[in-house]
């Protein structure tokens, strides 16, 4: 039996059908009315719909000819010098098939060395018209001014839980599967905006049956928030500190958690805790600098146990 991506299978092939990014969405179906575009940058965090918006721009502006006007590259993949002054220029250089111009599209453009930067420029100049150029990227900091500056910038923010839950609710019934409310918004604290991210796990958590809370954080292999808070009210509210070390052993071994999966819930748990303020802030400190360890190859056991010691040294 074939088992297709459903990354892949629920893209949306249309603007009108592009969850979230609404403020990006009726910009371009303006432009779109219109028969023209500029050059674009999408900048963003992963899985918000950069590229699934740059392929429905496509599809909506050419039609069904739109492969042929329309070039992709991942820029993570050919980032040189030569990729701008081969590929891209060959394509660039070509006359449009039944349109004023054509499409190339840079992926993760921010991979991009320095160099095919500034060839990518002035290629832009040249072809300007003949050729608009879309770029995507996670950061903007990393595309030169140059280039910034030619194009029409568009900033994508994670997807809200709203829009996330509207989308997995619209796979579970085209999948006929059955995933509680609760099981979605699970899924939403998961990715954290990310659509992607949250699709793959509501397929991961599929295929054990009925999706719920529980299934989808064992399949995401990320910290229950209730065990996480259950260890930190046994350190900080009961003082008991051999109990909440029981528990964080049950964290990494029995459930086989990592340190910094472990780390992030209790940051993520630390603001609705009954504590001053001001105990909370000195804690969001000692959180970073036991991240920090971690991150340098700290012992997950001893980092973990001394954090639990300034949530009882707080309680104190």
């Amino acid at each position: 039996m074939k088992i297709d991506v459903w990354t892949e299978r629920y893209r949306p092939s249309k603007l009108s059908d592009i969850i979230g990014q609404k403020h990006v969405v009726e910009r371009l179906k303006a432009w779109i009315k219109e028969g023209s575009i500029p050059n674009m940058l999408f900048a963003g965090p992963a899985g918000v719909g950069k590229t699934t918006m740059v392929l429905a721009l496509a599809r909506d502006l050419y039609g069904e000819s739109w492969k042929q006007n329309f070039q992709e590259l991942n820029a993570s993949d050919d980032r040189g010098i030569n990729v701008v002054r081969g590929r891209i220029k060959d394509f660039a250089s070509m006359m449009p098939m039944g349109a004023d111009f054509k499409i190339v599209f840079l992926d993760e453009s921010d991979a991009l060395t320095p160099e095919a930067q500034q060839a990518l420029r002035r290629t832009i100049e040249r072809y300007a018209g003949v050729c608009r150029f879309i770029l995507s990227c996670n950061y903007s900091s990393r595309i030169i001014e140059p280039i910034q500056s030619r194009c029409a910038v568009f900033r994508l923010r994670g997807l809200s839980e709203e829009d996330t839950c509207s989308y997995l609710q619209r796979i579970t019934r085209g999948e006929g599967i059955q995933a509680d409310q609760d099981a979605l918004k699970a899924i939403y604290e998961i990715a954290e905006g990310d659509l992607r991210k949250a699709t793959n796990i509501l397929q991961a958590a599929s295929a054990l049956g009925k999706v719920t809370r529980e299934v989808v954080y064992d399949v995401a292999a990320r910290a229950r928030p209730r065990d996480v808070r259950e260890m930190l009210d046994l350190a900080l509210l009961g003082g008991r500190f051999p109990d909440a070390r029981k528990k964080l052993y049950s964290l990494l071994i029995e459930q086989g958690l990592s340190g910094e999966d472990i780390i992030r819930e209790i940051h993520r748990q630390l603001f609705s805790l009954d504590v001053p303020e001001e105990a909370k802030l000195r804690l969001i400190d000692r959180i970073g600098e036991f991240e920090f360890r971690l991150n340098q190859g700290g012992s997950e056991e001893i980092q973990l146990e001394a954090l639990l010691a300034q949530f009882i040294g707080i309680r104190k």
